[in-house]
């Protein structure tokens, strides 16, 4: 176990711990490094009367922590911690991983002998960006470190820190932005002639400067050059970084000359190749402390200067080398025009780059032709543009080479042929009266009744079927004349087949074919067809709208035909009316379902399950027209569990109409997020309406329910009361004043209030469920009772013990909706207007989960409030949410105290999540400011907000309530 131990910097120290750092102050420079960690060790050992101490580095590349000094430990017992790994779950790397101390119990540890201490304290010496080390003390108590000694600890490390930082600066000159070299000047003109760059790096503090030669080896800007060994790191290829570290370490710890080339990706995405040589610079003590070298670009040398090389890299086709384990090294322009930059390709699989090429066994086919070592060809298509490209693998005796060449223009298609002309018909008498009664089809199925109807017995015709496209496909409208067999045998059929629809659909040409046997002839693979469909001769009709080929007619005859010019000019005729007839039928049947799915969009897709209510709704257009209409309805959650309850109804209809319901939807979900009571929000939302426009209104109700008090609050605005029905069956309508709809309302809105008893019905809905042209409002409502009642039946509506099911409750609700729907409104009865009903069945809220306390206006209140709801999450089992809710409740407290006035109340309720409620006498809003670093207060609200699944404030009649929630712990039983 690692245990997190630490003081505050304000945290006093003892006298002897503030003259020992009186000592340590005035010791005098001219230490080594040695020296200075030895020292705040036997320091830190003293005061914490340990049995000893250490101090570790961490290495620049690795970050292995290596240990330097030790004091007062035996060397054996020293030589186990020569180095820690960062990740190992002891003192001395926690502290420097995590850059803060770190107590380790010796019961832990099987690195620490139980005769030679009892645990482990680390601190880190820390420095920007990261730790130096860390300084670590055997102890000799079983008890961790007091704050006092951790925080004399913590002193002893900073006073360390700034020792070692005093002795590097003493023992070099101050260091430059970048290091230069000072050579003679014939060595300098050499190093400019082959543009060498040179570097510096400090192998403690991980500070890596480059010259203007070495950033331009690495395409860095000298303003975007930032001096860290990881900046540097990221601009080494990711396949030889591991390479390169090792040298360097390697390096680091010989003492050895560095030596290391490696491949460099610049920031702009191009590749090249780099080489550098270091030497380890060592301190005093004999360890490494800085490491200075050269750096210049090999770049030319490996590929360019080859001319062979510049002619495949600018070569018109594409052009990859590979090693002998398949892994790109080499890619010219084409390629990466084709393939991607080489930043993202060198060093990949091959198959792995054609990735999006969508090769099938493209890894096999590789390594075969590695296998026989015979070139092999095959063309490949990409996704991104669907050009193709002839890919040609060429094995070498140390890899292989990859030719791509353009090949698309080769493998195009020819071009269609373009539709023939169709010639003019005259118009029948037949004619004109098929141009009337296709007038008059609304739907696709009603062209096809009127061509059944009037054109197959005039030409003697036994089948009709009527196909059109969908997307690339076509799909069937309607047929007559055909057995079900043939019907279900015939699949959807693909634009680009080979069949006799789709290739009259393409060509726009009628197809006569006047036998079985030449239809055999012509589409020899549908052979079977003409007796699946016990047919014999064909006429295929295109049909053409609007210059658009949108389907094919076929009529069919049962005995072999031979088409007269007459027939096949009326047939052509009759197509090209059914197309512009079909063309409005399917315009029709797509406003149609565009406006179902806006009406479908704008109502609430489900209802959301709550605990204070169980609720079904259902929707029924109007029975005329297709245009939606702005009937609606909601279900919101609230604070402490109340839910809002919403119905309204735009007058009107129309996308228009609906618009406006969507907004005031909206507008309403919007404002009951604010709390704000049913009067005041209708308020808004008068507002809202009478901005639109005189030609805008709209009726609403807008409920809000309790379930702590089991009561049920609503405004309405020119719309009709709910319909509340009791446990025991009796049905009632609240009287209310009435007022007119949203937009002409007169202020202020009436508030009524209910009570509604466990299991209460609560039905909501429009006008025009309960009023038509045949009934007036009171008579509906009068049977929208009896409906309820009936519907009821002498059942009761809630199981006598209480356990049925939330999914069943909603279930039997939404069975009620349906029923309730039904005798009102019958689906054989068309309607002018559309109905929305919303039925919610209530529950409360069980005494055993809220609880409320009165609180004292004094600085005591928020203690209180504490012990109030410690000992209350202690009874509801909820002690995982105790700290978190004792914050939050003496925060909100502690803000009342100091802001607002009393009676202060503090109030829990247990439910699908933890509410913690502060009510005071005060209406001012609370807000969450940003708090400058000298202000003592002002971050309150930021710590409930954080700490606080949701949060707000609502209004009450004597003053307001803040509120927070948490969700509760899942349990198995959840």
């Amino acid at each position: 176990m690692i245990n997190r131990v630490g003081g505050s910097p304000r945290t006093p120290m003892s006298q002897p711990q503030a003259e020992r750092l009186r000592l340590l102050a005035s010791v005098s420079g001219g230490m080594s490094d040695t020296e200075v960690l030895r020292l705040g060790l036997q320091q830190a050992v003293a005061e914490l009367g340990g049995m000893g101490g250490m101090a570790h580095f961490r290495r620049p590349v690795s970050l292995v922590l290596k240990l330097v000094v030790s004091s007062g430990l035996p060397h054996s017992f020293a030589r186990a911690w020569a180095e820690v790994g960062p990740d190992e779950e002891v003192a001395p790397a926690r502290a420097v991983r995590e850059g803060r101390s770190a107590w380790v119990p010796v019961r832990n540890s099987s690195l620490i002998a139980p005769s030679l201490g009892t645990g482990m304290v680390a601190v880190p010496l820390s420095v920007s960006p990261g730790p130096l080390g860390a300084l670590t003390v055997l102890t000799a108590t079983p008890e961790a470190p007091t704050p006092e000694q951790c925080s004399f600890l913590e002193a002893v490390a900073r006073w360390a820190v700034e020792r070692l930082r005093t002795s590097a600066d003493q023992r070099r000159p101050p260091p430059s932005r970048r290091p230069e070299r000072r050579p003679d000047a014939n060595f300098q003109s050499a190093l400019k002639a082959v543009d060498v760059g040179s570097f510096e790096w400090n192998l403690r503090t991980r500070e890596l400067c480059l010259d203007d030669r070495a950033l331009a080896v690495f395409g860095i800007d000298a303003d975007d050059h930032l001096e860290r060994f990881e900046a540097w790191s990221s601009a080494v290829h990711a396949e030889d970084l591991p390479r390169v570290h090792a040298a360097a370490e390697e390096s680091i710890r010989t003492g050895s000359l560095l030596s290391v080339e490696y491949r460099v990706i610049r920031p702009d995405g191009t590749f090249g190749w780099a080489e550098a040589r270091g030497q380890v610079i060592l301190d005093e003590d004999g360890e490494p402390l800085h490491m200075i070298g050269t750096v210049w670009d090999t770049t030319e040398t490996r590929v360019d200067r080859d001319s062979i090389g510049r002619a495949l890299r600018h070569m018109s086709d594409g052009f990859l080398a590979t090693d002998a384990s398949w892994r790109i090294t080499f890619l010219n322009a084409e390629a990466e025009r084709r393939l991607g930059s080489s930043r993202k390709l060198l060093g990949r699989l091959l198959w792995d780059a054609f990735s999006d090429a969508g090769v099938p066994d493209l890894h096999e086919r590789y390594r075969q032709a590695a296998a026989e070592d015979t070139p092999i060809g095959f063309d490949v298509r990409w996704a991104a543009d669907q050009r193709w490209s002839h890919m040609r693998l060429v094995p070498v005796p140390d890899g292989a080479m990859v030719y791509l060449t353009d090949v698309t223009e080769r493998r195009a298609l020819d071009a269609q042929r373009k539709a023939a002309e169709q010639s003019a018909a005259e118009r029948s008498a037949r004619i004109g009266e098929l141009t009337l009664a296709l007038s008059e089809a609304v739907t696709g199925r009603d062209v096809v009744a009127v061509v059944a109807d009037r054109v197959m017995q005039p030409f003697g015709a036994t089948g009709l079927t009527v196909t059109v496209t969908e997307g690339d496909k076509m799909s069937a409208v309607g047929a007559v004349g055909y057995p079900q067999e043939f019907l279900d045998a015939v699949p959807a059929l693909s634009l680009s087949g080979k069949e006799p629809v789709p290739e009259t659909l393409h060509e726009r040409a009628p197809v006569f074919i006047p036998s079985a046997e030449a239809y055999i002839e012509r589409y020899p693979s549908l052979a079977h067809m003409p007796a699946l469909g016990d047919k014999q001769a064909w006429a295929f009709l295109p049909m053409v709208a609007s210059g658009r080929a949108i389907g094919v007619t076929v009529v069919s005859f049962s005995q072999p035909h031979h088409f007269t010019d007459e027939e096949r000019t009326l047939l052509t005729a009759v197509s090209g009316l059914m197309g512009q007839a079909l063309a409005r039928a399917r315009l029709y049947d797509t406003e149609h379902s565009r406006a179902q799915e806006l009406q479908r969009g704008l109502l609430p897709r489900e209802l959301p399950p709550l605990p204070a209510v169980t609720a079904a709704a259902c929707y029924l257009p109007a029975g005329e027209g297709i245009e939606v209409g702005g009937d609606w309805y909601d279900i919101i959650p609230l604070s402490a569990d109340r839910v809002a309850l919403v119905i309204g109804d735009v007058m009107g209809h129309g996308v228009s109409e609906a618009a406006t319901m969507g907004r005031l939807r909206t507008a309403v979900d919007t404002l009951a997020d604010l709390d704000l009571p049913p009067d005041e929000l209708l308020t808004h939302l008068n507002d809202l309406v009478s901005n639109l426009g005189d030609d805008f209104y709209a009726t609403c109700l807008y409920a809000v329910y309790d379930p702590s008090t089991a009561t049920c609050a609503f405004a309405s605005a020119g719309h009709p009361p709910p319909a509340v029905v009791h446990p025991d069956g009796t049905v009632h309508f609240p009287r209310t004043a009435p007022n007119a709809p949203l937009g002409t309302a007169v202020l202020p809105f009436e508030t009524v209030e209910l009570d509604l008893p466990d299991g209460s019905l609560l039905a909501l809905y429009t006008d025009g469920l309960v009023e038509s042209p045949a009934r007036d409002i009171d008579h509906g409502m009068d049977q929208l009772a009896q409906a309820l009642t009936n519907a009821l039946g002498a059942t009761p509506h809630r199981s006598r013990n209480g356990t049925r099911s939330g999914a069943q409750d909603t279930e039997r609700l939404a069975g009620l909706c349906d029923a309730v729907a039904a005798a009102l409104v019958p689906a054989q009865q068309l309607t002018s207007d559309d109905a929305a009903l919303l039925i919610a069945r209530t529950h409360t809220l069980a005494p055993g989960d809220v609880a409320s306390w009165s609180l004292p206006e004094d600085p005591q209140a928020a203690g209180q409030a504490r012990e109030h709801i410690r000992s209350q999450l202690t009874a509801w089992d909820l002690d995982e949410l105790t700290m978190t809710t004792e914050l939050l409740g003496s925060e909100l407290v502690g803000n009342v105290v100091r802001h607002a006035k009393g009676p202060i109340r503090l109030r829990l309720l247990r439910s699908r999540a933890l509410t913690c409620e502060v009510s005071d006498g005060s209406v001012t809003t609370p807000r969450i400011r940003h708090a400058s670093d000298t202000d003592e207060g002002g971050r309150g609200l930021q710590l409930v907000a954080a700490l606080a699944h949701r949060w707000g404030t609502r209004y009450t009649t004597t003053g307001k309530c803040i509120w927070t929630e948490q969700p509760l712990p899942v349990t198995a039983d959840t």
